[in-house]
């Protein structure tokens, strides 16, 4: 899977906003900090607590989409998320390689972030597959991912998410 691009780390926002704590008082401005490099400069790198409520749903349907277990449920939930973006696509070379930006520099922050998460995850599905998007096995864990293997076989968030359910199942194999 090439996923070597400006859509496909787009959607590395997307997955890290449907893992965010948002138990966490400060998940917005944690967060926004922790992703700066996705805003536009000068952009308020804070939100109001309607667009922490907005950019909360925005996680929640991150979530709903790798959470679908067919492909009309994929279609609906991805589809409602792009009903809340505000794509102004245009192509850009600042950093030295042509690729395109989904919303104009002067757009709200809120609204730059959720319109790369829907476009970035709308274009992983539809490239590459909804099957992609997974929910980690490993017990104890939520987080959402996609999976970059060849055969699309990955079943864990993290490597240490895989071998923290290896050794549990070593273990109660041993005690048997």
């Amino acid at each position: 899977m090439n996923y070597d691009t400006y859509a496909s780390n787009a959607v590395e926002l997307a997955i890290d906003l449907a893992n965010v704590d948002r138990d966490v008082d400060a998940w917005p401005v944690d967060f926004l900090r922790a992703h700066d490099e996705w805003f536009s400069p000068g952009s308020a790198r804070e939100f109001s607590p309607e667009e922490s409520q907005a950019a909360g749903e925005i996680a929640d349907l991150v979530r709903a989409v790798a959470l679908a277990q067919t492909q009309p449920e994929v279609l609906d939930r991805l589809n409602a998320l792009l009903s809340r973006a505000r794509p102004e696509p245009y192509a850009t070379d600042h950093d030295g390689e042509l690729h395109l930006h989904y919303t104009p520099d002067e757009a709200p922050v809120l609204d730059q972030m959720t319109t790369t998460v829907a476009m970035g995850l709308s274009q992983v599905v539809t490239q590459h597959g909804w099957q992609r998007l997974g929910v980690c096995s490993a017990e104890g864990c939520e987080d959402v991912y996609v999976d970059t293997s060849r055969n699309a076989s990955r079943r864990y968030c993290s490597n240490t998410c895989a071998s923290r359910s290896t050794v549990a199942a070593y273990r109660a194999r041993q005690k048997t």
